[in-house]
């Protein structure tokens, strides 16, 4: 990022075919395999078409797709333009789908699936299928300032309208090279298979933009992922980077197939995105042998902060920061609190979004200068290890500290007189709160 202008789709697609690795394999399929040629084609076909269609740079295009060559041309193709994608997930609800596109005043979507994006209020749809081939020698994307808009990620949003995150050209890259490159140590020989789909953040980098950063290849797949597919998937495509979520490990390891796995083609597992128990860790490594590296990571930071790192996996952590970012665990005041003590997570780096689109208040209460302050709670160590120690909205104040009700449950539960529990936070007689739990005995 020498200078201010940059454009992922050029860092991190056509670049390649100006290295001379077009001919490298980008995709994998069941049925066949997409060159970086191939695929800067349809991402430079879709661009074309984006321009006949007069999609101006910093409008926002809708993108509904199945993971694909389809989603990763659409998407490229819109980066290429200078355009803003707002990639949408086919569960997301109807009403939010509409208040999205509502917000966006975009222009056009591409999706297979007219009828829902038409009911959602999109201007314009355009079909998958509706690009022509381009010629990515030729084809030169927007010059975009590195801190123009490049993609809208969603934070929150399981009750409500998910909280709209403006990320830019420049936090794309940054956490590419910060996180992929320098400390898991993404390669071109990588094959990467990933559980959540591409309009995740967290699959969009670590199962489409590090790999493709480095000349590596990523296995995509439409169906659901369920432990029979992967299985069926690491078997057929030996991938080296499995990219996976807590309550997938959760069902893969119950399996009654999976020690009979051979995962010796996997250099290392990541997992994200929910809390990853202990005792689930010790159960993957067991069974697998595989290591698996936990982090944090958030839409407002892009992608993962804070890693546990090959070789260096302490379970019941996060791990310890990204180089080039800084974590402060404070407390209400923004003082930094003692090694082990309990306080709200501050981090600031380059990958900091611009803000929530169209809403100011939670914009100023969250990025706070140079640094994003969100709802995570968390501990470090002497080591540096960081402890995730869950949502404020989730954690009650007692005599000064953070008080988490699962974690009590949890050991209560750990007594063999102990069936049930709850635990909830009351008012005691003077009105301050005190944790009250209620034991349903064995």
């Amino acid at each position: 990022m020498s200078g201010p202008t940059l454009n992922i789709a050029d860092a991190l697609l056509f670049d390649r075919i100006h290295e001379g690795n077009g001919e490298r394999v980008a995709i994998r399929l069941d049925d066949r395999t997409l060159l970086y040629r191939e695929v800067a084609g349809i991402a430079a076909g879709f661009a074309t078409r984006l321009v006949e269609r007069d999609v101006q740079p910093e409008q926002r295009v809708l993108i509904g797709l199945p993971d694909g060559p389809e989603f990763v041309g659409a998407l490229f193709g819109t980066l290429a333009v200078g355009a803003v994608a707002v990639m949408i997930g086919p569960e997301m609800r109807p009403e939010h789908l509409a208040a999205v596109a509502t917000a966006s005043r975009s222009p056009l979507a591409i999706t297979n699936d007219a009828e829902r994006f038409a009911a959602a209020g999109a201007l314009q749809v355009m079909a998958a299928g509706d690009h022509v081939g381009g010629d990515p020698e030729r084809f030169e994307p927007y010059p975009t300032h590195r801190d123009d808009p490049a993609i809208w990620l969603f934070s929150g949003g399981t009750t409500g309208v998910p909280k709209i995150v403006v990320q830019t050209h420049r936090s794309f890259l940054n956490t590419t090279e910060r996180y992929a490159k320098a400390t898991l140590g993404y390669g071109p020989d990588d094959i990467t298979l990933s559980v959540p789909k591409l309009y995740f953040g967290y699959a969009t980098g670590s199962n489409l933009f590090f790999p493709f950063s480095v000349g590596a290849s990523a296995v995509l797949f439409a169906e659901r992922p369920t432990p029979e597919v992967l299985f069926e998937k690491v078997e057929r495509h030996r991938p080296t980077i499995l990219v996976n979520v807590p309550s997938m490990v959760a069902a893969m390891v119950a399996h009654p197939e999976a020690t009979s796995q051979d995962f010796s083609s996997l250099r290392f597992a990541t997992s994200a995105g929910e809390a990853l128990p202990v005792e689930l860790h010790r159960q993957w490594d067991d069974t697998f042998g595989i290591e698996l590296l936990d982090g944090l990571g958030t839409a407002e930071m892009w992608h993962i902060f804070v890693t546990n790192r090959p070789g260096e996996v302490r379970r019941g952590t996060v791990g310890r920061v990204v180089p080039g970012f800084d974590v402060r665990i404070c407390n209400e005041d923004g003082d930094e609190v003692p090694e082990g003590e309990v306080g709200r997570l501050w981090v600031r780096g380059d990958s900091r979004a611009w803000g929530y689109w169209q809403d100011i208040d939670r914009t100023a209460e969250a990025f706070r200068g140079e640094w994003f302050v969100g709802g995570d709670l968390a501990s470090r160590d002497s080591d540096g290890f960081v402890t995730h120690r869950g949502r404020a909205d989730d954690a009650v104040k007692v005599k000064g500290k953070w008080l988490r009700p699962q974690e009590v449950e949890g050991a209560l539960l750990t007594h063999p007189a102990v069936r049930e529990c709850a635990v909830i936070a009351v008012d005691n007689q003077v009105g301050l709160l005190e944790p009250v739990a209620f034991v349903v005995a064995d």
